[in-house]
């Protein structure tokens, strides 16, 4: 008489499964972060350690501010359906004509120049949401339509000139620095990025610690403790290695710390709140989302006056940083943005891409960029390069959708 065998599930295979899964429902997300990795490493070979020196990181922060600032918008407009708005660089340049018009020609207050900027480009936000939400002209006609639009609009204020130079205070919102809070240490570093990296990186540990117990008591699905453990490291180190190039050149940019809010309020946005997920489910199936109750009017219309604002946010960022306003301002912006989210994980059909990921492919072409520049690679190499990228990153979108059928 023989007996049956029974077979007792192997723990390490369990684990394997669960890294695999892991892997595998993050892995556009997973696959552009490591692409990043290796990118760096590539061009700091290249460049002889240049790429990676703090003054240079610091350069790629402050180069790239308006890239970040509009990729975050850009990534609600494509998560609604995979819209994209062709307006941003011409809208970047409009606000750009009117602050310079205001600070320069008039003299008028820094600080009301601002708010008077910012609120053109809520009305100008209006503007464009209303026809694409209200009126249903399609997104990319409606945006396309506002790239003429403004772009006629700044020549004609300019009248074909440039406006500089900025007052100095608002040269310090894209070039200035927060000053050292602990400068008796004598270390010959900005201590500050030290110590907020050290306080950030303790909240974290601590939050996902919250967070995995929380998934434990409600019985979800968790990695195994050993690739928890490996990814948080991995995080903490890269924290507080960026905070050191920030502490060894001249600290944190006052940027930074806008686009560190700006990322962390639009990512707790679209994954916490209701109006967030709405985007999603928008994306995901319209009329799903229209007979489940979702106005979808609204959402359309928040998604695209939200993009304009911070257009006038990005074009004030790079007016500050060139010190400068001028009639092609802003050519190609939008390009950069959209393949920024593309490149980050974002899906071409929409309802699928992370605030974090686009950030993630926003650096992707920063690094292109300043690697390429370094090393003296020409500008038409460099749209080539970033062409190909772009349509890999795309192509590996799609293949992965058609596999997962």
């Amino acid at each position: 008489m023989e007996t049956a065998k029974v077979e007792t599930p192997k723990v390490g295979s369990a684990k394997f499964e669960a890294v695999r899964y892991v892997l595998r429902s993050n892995i556009r997300q997973y696959a552009m972060l490591i692409a990043l990795i290796v990118i760096m490493a590539f061009f700091q070979i290249a460049t002889n350690g240049i790429l990676l020196m703090p003054m240079n990181v610091t350069n790629l922060v402050l180069q790239n501010s308006y890239v970040l600032i509009l990729a975050i918008g850009m990534t609600l407009c494509i998560l609604t359906g995979g819209h994209i708005d062709l307006s941003v660089g011409s809208v970047c340049a409009f606000i750009a004509a009117i602050m310079g018009h205001l600070a320069i020609n008039l003299k008028m207050d820094i600080g009301l120049a601002l708010i008077i900027s910012l609120m053109i480009g809520v009305i100008i936000g209006i503007w464009q949401g209303f026809w694409i939400a209200y009126v249903k002209i399609p997104p990319f006609i409606g945006t396309l339509a506002g790239m003429l639009l403004f772009r006629g609009l700044t020549t004609t204020m300019l009248k074909g000139l440039t406006l500089s130079p900025f007052p100095e205070s608002f040269q310090k919102i894209s070039s200035g620095f927060l000053p050292d809070f602990f400068t008796g240490l004598g270390s010959g570093l900005n201590v500050t990025p030290l110590v907020i990296s050290v306080v950030f990186s303790a909240i974290l540990v601590i939050m996902q610690i919250k967070k995995r117990r929380d998934k434990v008591k409600n019985e979800a699905e968790i990695t195994p403790v050993s690739v928890f453990v490996i990814q948080l490291l991995l995080i903490v180190i890269a924290i507080n290695l960026f905070a050191y190039w920030l502490a060894a050149y001249k600290g944190i940019p006052i940027i930074l710390i806008i686009l560190g809010v700006l990322i962390f309020g639009y990512h707790f946005f679209t994954t916490k709140t209701v109006p967030g997920r709405y985007i999603y489910a928008l994306g995901g199936n319209e009329k799903a989302a229209r007979l489940s109750g979702i106005d979808t009017k609204k959402v359309f219309f928040f998604v695209y006056m939200n993009m304009t604002v911070l257009a006038a946010v990005a074009g004030i960022a790079f007016a500050s940083r060139t010190n400068s306003a001028f009639p092609t301002l802003g050519s190609n912006f939008e390009m950069d943005a959209i393949a920024s989210c593309f490149i980050g994980g974002a899906s071409a059909t929409g309802g699928i891409g992370t605030v974090i990921g686009t950030i993630i492919g926003a650096l992707v072409m920063g690094v292109l960029n300043n690697g390429m520049s370094i090393m003296g690679v020409g500008s038409d190499w460099q749209m080539t390069i970033k062409g190909f990228v772009l349509l890999m990153a795309v192509a590996f979108d799609v293949i992965s959708k058609s596999k997962a059928k």
